[in-house]
């Protein structure tokens, strides 16, 4: 078998998801396709939104318009955007002579109750994520997760315990691993067409900032104490943390609870969740991670900067390309960002008959709903969002500590450095819990 046939046959085999990085489940096949809600590929998969603000209106879009799913309940602790919700659902259906209720709660505990709901999107802000998606895996749902996967290390740990305890369908929010021009840059670094990697630079931008903005007076209709959920009510409300709605229906911003110390993780979290995660897909490292984390001060390259245990490094460092990647080995370089795919040469270009198997490619959205009938994983399960958000949520640490730490990525600690991992988690303020 040539090797150009090799090529595009898994191609051919990662543009139907036959590659998707698979884990066993903690029992067997037989007893998780039993506990299965939907396995007639005709039935429709119910689905609820939780979160309601500009990306989970995007990912309704995305959802609500697969001939298979309907959206039957929406939760979100802001009546202005449950409104909107509900109004934009109504409206879909309504135009397309569909029969469709859509309930709308304040608390998602509300929904996760409800035997009709087979899975829920979730996409709130950072620090409610692990809790919700814990939750609704107990309450027997499927579950698709915003990235970056989790507020803390510890918090990732726990949810993919409860992923594969309960038999659960998982799909992550990093939709790049479904987009052409990433998995090609991909299958280039991996099939080794580049030769030897020698470094890689992945530009995301920088880590979260202390929480200044004033103090305002929080408005009817916000739940702010909800808001917070496990989080220090030291956080005062600001409304760029969950910003109003415009006339147009769209967010004036988005939340800016992401760039703020205690609050998100910045840049790092924000883009690194996609662009850290398509620098570990390149070097095969889904489920790993780094060994060591230099911040600044401590790297050569005067940026972030990651070691892993093969000697490579990937650097936090811009090239004047935005938030994307650069990948260098031994016969050239390659260049991906969003829309974007550059290459030092011609043969490190996808040819017309690569172009053609990656338009086939399966959509992101389509992956998970397949996985739910199916009751297997979809093309980005938990282990990698996990792995990809550890690598954002170390950084930080580095960051912080302005020092270098080094890292075990098997048993996910920080060797001999007790400070280092008393970061990994928060305590949660009562009543709080992670359960």
């Amino acid at each position: 078998m040539s090797s150009k046939f090799s090529r595009l046959d898994f191609l051919r085999t990662s543009a139907l998801g036959a590659v998707a990085m698979t884990f066993p489940s903690l029992s067997s096949a037989a007893e998780a396709t039993k506990k299965a809600k939907k396995t007639d590929a005709n039935d429709f998969v119910n689905l609820a939104f939780i979160g309601l603000g500009q990306q989970n209106v995007y990912l309704k879009n995305e959802f609500i318009k697969l001939p298979d799913v309907r959206v039957v309940a929406a939760c979100d602790v802001y009546d202005i955007k449950r409104n909107r919700f509900e109004q934009q659902v109504n409206k879909y259906y309504a135009d397309k002579g569909i029969k469709q209720k859509i309930d709308m709660y304040i608390d998602f505990e509300e929904v996760l109750a409800r035997p009709d709901i087979d899975a829920v999107v979730i996409a709130t802000p950072d620090h409610q994520h692990a809790r919700i998606a814990i939750a609704a895996c107990k309450a027997g749902k499927d579950v698709y997760l915003e990235k970056p996967l989790t507020f803390t290390v510890y918090e990732g740990q726990r949810l993919v315990e409860a992923v594969r305890a309960n038999n659960r369908i998982f799909q992550t929010g990093s939709m790049q691993r479904s987009w052409h021009e990433f998995m090609h840059a991909a299958n280039v670094v991996r099939e080794g067409r580049l030769g030897k990697v020698r470094f890689i630079e992945a530009f995301v931008g920088d880590g979260p900032r202390p929480y200044d903005l004033p103090k305002q007076e929080v408005p009817a209709g916000l739940d702010w104490e909800k808001w917070l959920g496990p989080l220090s009510t030291d956080f005062y409300y600001n409304h760029e943390l969950n910003p109003l709605i415009t006339e147009n229906g769209g967010d004036e911003c988005w939340g800016a609870w992401r760039w703020y110390k205690g609050l998100g993780g910045g840049l790092t979290t924000d883009w690194g969740a996609h662009m850290f995660d398509i620098a570990q897909w390149c070097l095969g490292k889904d489920g790993s991670g780094p060994t060591e984390i230099l911040p600044p001060a401590a790297s050569l390259h005067k940026c972030l900067t990651y070691r892993y245990d093969n000697g490579i490094e990937v650097a936090q460092k811009s090239f004047g390309h935005g938030q994307a990647v650069r990948v260098h080995g031994e016969n050239g370089w390659i260049i991906v960002a969003r829309g974007k795919y550059l290459a030092s040469s011609e043969e490190f270009m996808p040819t017309k008959e690569e172009k053609e198997i990656m338009s086939q490619k399966p959509n992101h959205y389509q992956s998970f709903i397949s996985g739910i009938k199916t009751r297997r994983d979809p093309n980005v399960p938990v282990e990698i969002g996990h792995s990809s958000c550890t690598m954002c949520n170390i950084g930080n640490i580095a960051y912080e500590l302005n020092r270098p730490l080094q890292w075990n990525p098997i048993v996910e600690k920080f060797m001999n450095d007790d400070e280092a991992n008393s970061k990994l988690h928060y305590a949660y303020r009562e009543p709080y819990k992670l359960e």
